[in-house]
């Protein structure tokens, strides 16, 4: 595929029925769930969402399966190992992205399609980068092949809170990077105004991208508008992720490319939801950078 050909975006998933913006909203991240196991129905739409979504918009492919406890074993999946952070769960969604140059950020756009179904059908979902033991849940999944990772896994499963994990999700969203410090106009060292020209209609997409879930909520996105075009880069936190001694010593995955998959999930989704059609290229634009952290990823070119 040549650098400037446009990417095939996959057709939205049969369960996403609600509107995404709604659905990105009520998406938190639940670590306490009710030991009732998942229900066939439920399983058979997840089903549908993971069959669905297997090619990202970079053109890698992926694969999902969901592992679940059964009636009647509620402690079936006690043994796979979240370190604690997750309690009561009776199911994981889980994945292998097949090696490519950019396999993590597919990953993590067709896994959020997958949770944001989820979130359709009234389930609660967390992403588990970090805190998750691999050689457990690849056993349960059946095994990788060679060419294949496991990123990260997704915890789901019947609310099980009483509420005071959403109002906490709530107060670390308030605690997000202001819109001034994500998005920019032409170059970086302007700020965009959402309330100006083109920048409007995007408005409600650029906050879902500013809502969307990041490991230790690092938020690596920044998103320069030029024209018609919107260039997606990662800003990488100094001493975290790639490169990181503890990452490379624990064999975490590269998660904010992860986490800026997510981000272009969240912001095609509501673009499309508000009828601003457009395609996926990757086509550098030869934009200053502000540092050697800062790398361009893909643009979303806007139709005509």
């Amino acid at each position: 595929m040549a650098a400037a050909d446009a990417l095939q975006t996959p057709d939205a998933p049969p369960t996403m029925s609600p509107r995404a913006s709604r659905l990105i909203r009520r998406r938190y991240s639940c670590r306490s769930y009710r030991a009732e196991p998942i229900g066939a129905a439920r399983q058979r739409r997840l089903a549908e969402s993971m069959a669905a979504n297997t090619t990202g918009p970079l053109g890698s492919q992926a694969r999902f399966a969901l592992v679940a406890a059964t009636p009647g074993d509620d402690s079936a999946l006690r043994r796979l190992g979240t370190y604690g952070f997750i309690k009561g769960a009776t199911g994981f969604i889980v994945g292998a992205a097949r090696r490519a140059p950019n396999d993590l950020e597919d990953y993590g756009y067709l896994l959020e399609r997958v949770v944001l179904s989820a979130t359709g059908l009234d389930l609660g979902t967390c992403w588990l980068g970090g805190t998750f033991t691999r050689s457990t849940f690849v056993r349960r999944f059946g095994g990788l092949e060679r060419d294949e990772t496991m990123p990260a896994v997704v915890s789901v499963g019947l609310i099980g809170d009483d509420g005071s994990e959403r109002i906490r999700e709530r107060e670390e969203g308030t605690r997000r990077l202001p819109s001034s410090e994500l998005f920019f106009e032409r170059g970086f060292g302007e700020p965009l105004d959402l309330a100006a020209g083109g920048a409007a209609g995007y408005a409600k997409a650029l906050e879902a991208v500013r809502m969307a879930p990041s490991a230790t909520n690092k938020q690596p996105w920044r998103l320069v508008r030029d024209g018609t075009a919107w260039h997606f880069y990662l800003r990488r936190t100094k001493g975290y992720g790639k490169g990181s001694a503890l990452f490379t010593l624990l064999r975490i995955a590269d998660l904010q490319r992860v986490d800026l998959g997510i981000a272009m999930c969240h912001f095609e989704l509501v673009a499309r939801e508000r009828g601003l059609a457009g395609d996926w290229v990757v086509r550098d634009p030869g934009i200053s950078l502000p540092g050697k952290d800062t790398q361009y990823v893909v643009t979303w070119v806007a139709a005509s």
